[in-house]
């Protein structure tokens, strides 16, 4: 039995607020009194479970007594890394050991790691043609080129990924990894197929390169048909990929809690880094506290009732577009995840986009922030707001556009 188990829950205390100061200046955005804003990948306060995380943290001190005030292990607390390893064994059907195992301070410093330990100035890291903007961010800011690869509705293009690979060997760049997110993609929502995850494996493999796996959104599939496929990671059984996984989009990003699953020969290197041999775990008394929470099982019960959240959040997103919209913009119905991505086809005018829904008084993401896009496209996040909010959202949305959208092409993905 693990020792959590053994340790009776705190006595129940009444539940918190949980639009308490909830403000800028305590959190890191705030949208204005009159906008519903729709730009960035939030969790709605009330769906944050605040009263859970403060019962999981005093059942960790009263567990772990002073041991969860002090340096943790370097790699991560044993008990969560053992814990994660299961899950994604499970998940994919592949083995998966603690060893391999390394938590970090969330996916956007997991990603600055392997971009300072695993890359120099100078280095390439090829991405999807549209792809998460603040990652690319981070790595520019450790001066590492970016380059986009082609793309089409599975993802990634393998032939294209095979001739940059081997332009850029014949000119001598050294290309630092690939970075894709298969699952649930930002900002489009597709999720690459089985057939393609290996064709890119099988070309990265050819070329020795290194793959960089975000699933941030792995947790997250929507629709009771649809089970993601194994990961990349685990259908290259951990040799040449490393895996990026979160709980900033399950359980809260104030958590700054994440975690990396590699060979152990690269998770023995990411922890060999200075970060970790000062400091030891980089969120330690976090880790525990989750750590309770997947042992007794809350953090399964937690997250089923979360996904039903999202799915009445994205379904009634998608009902009233198409309610007030019909065909036009050109979507698909994503399968988990937080985002819509939608598609106003040749000749749309993104600014002309953006500037209706600011009349309106909806925050939307601008389509090219995240790569060069043919046309006009903008990214909705159904994260933040209550089935209702989103319904009105829509409703401003479609009537602002209405002079802005070209006529429709035939059929709606879905």
């Amino acid at each position: 039995m693990h020792p959590a188990a053994a340790v009776p829950p705190p006595d129940p205390a009444p539940a918190l607020s949980h639009a308490r100061r909830w403000r800028t200046g305590v959190v890191q955005e705030a949208a204005p009194d009159g906008v519903v804003d729709l730009g960035p990948g939030y969790i709605e306060p009330a769906l944050l479970p605040v009263s859970l995380l403060r019962d999981a943290y005093a059942q960790a001190l009263a567990e772990y007594g002073a041991a969860a005030l002090g340096y943790g292990h370097n790699p991560g607390a044993e008990p969560l890394r053992a814990l994660l390893a299961a899950r994604a064994a499970a998940a994919d059907d592949r083995p998966c050991a603690p060893e391999q195992v390394v938590l970090t301070s969330g996916t956007s410093q997991a990603l600055y790691l392997l971009a300072t330990s695993l890359a120099a100035p100078g280095d390439t890291v090829l991405t999807e043609q549209l792809s998460y903007d603040l990652g690319r961010q981070i790595f520019r800011d450790c001066a590492l080129r970016v380059d986009p690869v082609a793309t089409d509705e599975s993802g990634m293009v393998p032939e294209a990924l095979d001739r940059a690979l081997a332009q850029a060997a014949s000119a001598g760049t050294r290309t630092a990894f690939v970075y894709l997110t298969p699952t649930h993609h930002n900002p489009t929502g597709r999720t690459m197929p089985p057939e393609r995850r290996r064709r890119l494996l099988s070309v990265a493999a050819r070329h020795d390169v290194l793959i960089v796996e975000d699933d941030a959104y792995a947790e997250l599939p929507l629709t009771d048909d649809h089970t993601p496929p194994p990961s990349l990671a685990a259908l290259a059984g951990y040799r040449g990929v490393v895996r990026l996984c979160s709980f900033s989009k399950t359980l809260g990003p104030g958590l700054r809690l994440g975690w990396l699953l590699a060979d152990r020969a690269v998770a023995d290197r990411l922890v060999s880094h200075g970060l970790f041999v000062s400091g030891g775990s980089l969120n330690h008394t976090t880790s525990l506290a989750v750590g309770t929470l997947l042992a007794s099982g809350a953090y399964d019960r937690h997250l089923a009732s979360f996904r039903g959240q999202l799915r009445d959040r994205r379904d009634a997103l998608v009902g009233a577009l198409r309610e007030a919209a019909g065909e036009r913009p050109e979507f698909r119905v994503p399968q988990g995840g937080f985002f819509l991505w939608l598609r106003f086809g040749p000749g749309s005018d993104e600014s002309a986009l953006l500037a209706g829904a600011a009349r309106a008084g909806v925050g939307v993401a601008a389509g090219s922030r995240f790569g060069t896009t043919q046309e006009g496209a903008v990214r909705l996040a159904f994260s933040y707001h209550p089935p209702a909010v989103l319904k009105q959202a829509a409703q401003r949305l479609t009537t602002a556009w209405a002079g802005s959208m070209p006529r429709p092409r035939i059929g709606v993905r879905s």
